[in-house]
C-alpha cells in the first residue's frame, strides 16, 4: 500500500507574527507538489496569521505542543480546543526539546497522545535516542519502549492514522545526519513495533518521518527508503530549501 508522504516543518521558538506571514507568502509557490501532505508547526503566538495566509492552499497547520487539560488554572499552557478552533490539523508530541527541557516523561506524553485523538487532531510522535544510547547499542530497545509507553491506550484506527518522527537527538541541528541506512533500521524496527501492538495492516498505514538535519541535499536519499513517509524538518523549514525536500521527487 502506497503511503502519502509528509513533510512537516518544526519551526521551533523561531518567526514573529509578521516574519511568520512573510515566510508563509514566500513558501507558497515553492510547496506545492500533489503527493505530498505539507504541514507547518508553528510557535502558538504564529498560529491564528499562518492559518489564516494558507487558507485556500495545500497547507496545514500544526501546533508544536498542548497540554492535557480542557481548561482552568495553567497559566502559560494551551488546550487542544484552543488549537482545533484556530484551525490546527497536527500536533507534536514528545519532541526530544520537550522531554529534556521541559521534563515530559512518557505517561504525560501518552495522555497527551489521547487528548489529541479525543479533539479530532492528529499527533505527530517523537521518539530517537542519545548519541550514548546509540554507541551502547540500546538504540532500538529504548525507541520500542518510548513507542510502546507514548501509545498506551490508543486504538489500532486511531494508531493507523498518526504519524511519528524518528528524530535520532544526536542529530538534532547538529549538521549531523543519521546515514539512510540507519534512519531506514529505526524506521523498519518502528513499524515492526507497531506490527507487534496492533497487526501488520496498522503498520502498514502508519506514516514514520524521519527528523534530524534533514535537508535539500539529503532528502532524496532518506526519502527513498521503504519505510521513511516523510521529515520532520528543523532548521530548513525557515527557508526556500523546504519547498525543495517538499518536492523532492520532481
Amino acid at each position: 500500500m502506497a503511503r502519502k508522504k509528509i513533510i512537516a516543518g518544526n519551526w521551533k521558538m523561531n518567526k514573529t507574527p509578521s516574519e511568520a506571514k512573510a515566510l508563509v507568502e514566500l513558501l507558497a509557490p515553492l510547496v506545492q507538489n500533489d503527493d505530498v501532505d505539507v504541514v507547518y508547526c508553528v510557535p502558538a503566538i504564529d498560529i491564528v496569521p499562518v492559518v489564516e495566509s494558507v487558507k485556500g492552499s495545500n497547507v496545514a497547520v500544526g501546533a508544536e505542543n498542548m497540554y492535557v487539560e480542557e481548561s482552568g488554572a495553567y497559566t502559560g499552557e494551551i488546550a487542544p480546543a484552543m488549537l482545533v478552533d484556530a484551525g490546527v490539523k497536527y500536533v507534536i508530541i514528545g519532541h526530544s526539546e520537550r522531554r529534556e527541557y521541559f521534563k515530559e516523561d512518557d505517561a504525560f506524553l501518552n495522555k497527551k497522545v489521547l487528548k489529541a485523538f479525543e479533539h479530532g487532531l492528529t499527533p505527530i510522535l517523537c521518539c530517537g535516542e542519545t548519541l550514548e544510547q546509540r554507541e551502547s547499542g540500546v538504540t532500538l530497545d529504548w525507541i520500542r519502549l518510548q513507542i510502546k509507553s507514548d501509545m498506551q491506550g490508543v486504538t489500532a484506527e486511531q494508531a493507523a492514522s498518526m504519524v511519528i518522527a524518528y528524530e535520532p537527538i544526536w542529530a538534532i541541528g547538529t549538521g549531523k545526519t543519521a546515514t539512510a541506512d540507519q534512519a531506514e533500521e529505526v524506521c523498519k524496527a518502528i513499524r515492526e513495533c507497531i506490527a507487534e501492538i496492533y497487526d501488520t495492516d496498522t503498520a502498514e498505514k502508519i506514516r514514520i518521518q524521519y527528523g534530524g538535519s534533514m535537508n535539500a541535499g539529503n532528502c532524496k536519499e532518506l526519502l527513498a527508503k521503504p519505510d521513511i513517509d516523510g521529515g520532520l524538518i528543523g532548521g530548513a523549514s525557515l527557508k526556500a530549501d523546504f519547498g525543495e525536500i517538499v518536492n523532492y521527487n520532481k
